[in-house]
């Protein structure tokens, strides 16, 4: 049995905690391997509906579920949402939720840093989620920030924040935010230690043993490969690594250790925030496919821009992602349209080209090149297999894995966890 990979192939929201949810019933150990709480999955299990964060989704089926040091954690984020999930009949304890001691916190001074930049930029705003994400992962690689393994150690805590404050007081000073205090953050992190520090362990040793047992294991992956801070559409990106290649860095294994990569790709595109999407419809179309689809950030609740289905940028997200196979989500969204387009490669100033340029200026020009497909009046909604589908429902997407190059082994067709048609158990490599 093969380990697996989840990744987004578009700029996320494809639904990947729906798709993680069903596969973790088939693994034994679910871990997060970058990000932070700027991302969300929403899964819905009969009446219930889950909206997680930071906590894999393997916390729904009771898996051991580890959140590895690629992820920056805002500690006090996490603990409100073990709160809701016990709320919700969750049992979150330290034997389930295991939580990287040396993973890096997000702290109050990094939302506030966050917030500033955004709103000095103005219109070149790259539309960050204000969580403090980036400063987070700036003062990682930067070598002063906070880490989990920090907090049983008075000592070496203060000196830490001694360090991280002489970097943010300047930054502060120039953006015009009161300074902080070092004896009122120090107090706030010894008050946080006894209610975090229960989850936090070696995780990268609790996996390798998991793994030497012969346990499977599902790698979670948030945001989405055209979000990557190398491979996406910078610089509006997030500012972590979110293709598999992150797996072995961000959760302390081999590189072999990942499996099967599976990318996670509506039937049509979406994407939050700023930067450049070329298949975008700002007319009733793409209105009518956000209403359909219900197209809400499941943490911002920013609405989401929407578009025709892009073949070129998949492409390339398989290419740079290492994606074996594809799960086609939200099919259903696009019954009773008489007719849908699919990018099949773009133009730049008159010039064909079959890629997403790295430069900004040209990603904006860009005009995409149109194949249409005849749409289908039955319904997709809640269907198990491919007799359910209507002929030319299947012909969209027998055009689809023409076109990205890549089989669909899973077919989502409602938010319900159990409304998938599988053509292949990626378990199974």
């Amino acid at each position: 049995m093969a380990n697996v990979t989840v990744i987004g192939g578009q700029w996320g929201d494809e639904g990947k905690g729906k798709v993680i949810d069903w596969l973790a019933n088939r693994a034994d150990v679910v871990v997060r391997f970058q990000g932070g709480n700027n991302a969300g999955h929403t899964i819905v299990v009969g009446d219930t509906t889950y909206k997680l964060s930071l906590l894999p989704s393997g916390v729904i089926q009771g898996k051991l579920s580890i959140i590895g040091n690629g992820v920056v954690v805002d500690p006090w984020s996490l603990l409100d949402e073990i709160e809701r999930g016990r709320g919700q009949g969750l049992a979150l304890t330290p034997d389930v939720l295991v939580l990287a001691e040396n993973a890096t916190l997000v702290l109050p001074l990094h939302r506030d840093l966050d917030a500033a930049r955004e709103a000095r930029a103005g219109a070149n705003k790259i539309g960050t989620t204000g969580r403090g994400i980036g400063p987070a992962y700036e003062d990682k690689v930067g070598r002063r920030a906070i880490r989990f393994a920090d907090l049983t150690d008075r000592e070496a805590l203060e000196g830490k924040i001694e360090r991280l404050l002489a970097h943010h007081d300047a930054l502060r000073l120039g953006l015009g935010l009161p300074q902080v205090q070092p004896h009122e953050l120090l107090a706030l992190l010894l008050d946080l230690a006894p209610k975090i520090t229960p989850y936090v362990k070696p995780a990268w040793k609790v996996l390798g043993d998991a793994v030497k047992d012969g346990k499977r294991v599902l790698f979670e992956g948030a945001q989405a490969t055209l979000l990557d801070v190398d491979h996406g559409t910078y610089p509006y990106v997030t500012s972590s690594n979110t293709v598999a290649g992150q797996v072995a860095a961000g959760s302390g294994v081999g590189p072999k250790v990942g499996g099967y990569v599976l990318g996670i790709v509506k039937a049509y595109t979406t994407r939050v925030g700023e930067g450049p999407f070329p298949t975008e419809l700002s007319d009733e179309i793409g209105r009518r496919l956000g209403e359909k689809g219900h197209e809400f950030g499941t943490v911002t609740g920013r609405p989401r821009r929407c578009g025709w289905f892009d073949a070129a940028l998949v492409r390339q997200s398989i290419a740079v992602g290492g994606v074996e196979g594809v799960v086609l989500t939200k099919l259903d969204i696009l019954d009773g349209f008489t007719t849908l387009k699919v990018c099949t490669g773009y133009t730049l100033r008159g010039e064909p080209i079959d890629h997403l340029p790295a430069g900004l200026r040209d990603q904006a020009a860009l005009e995409p090149v149109y194949e249409e497909l005849e749409g289908w009046s039955g319904s997709t909604q809640g269907a198990r297999s491919w007799k359910d589908l209507p002929a030319n429902a299947v012909k969209y997407v027998r055009r689809i894995e023409e076109l990205i190059g890549a089989p669909v082994v899973l077919l989502s067709t409602s938010p319900q966890r159990d409304d998938i048609i599988m053509m292949r158990d990626p378990f199974q490599g």
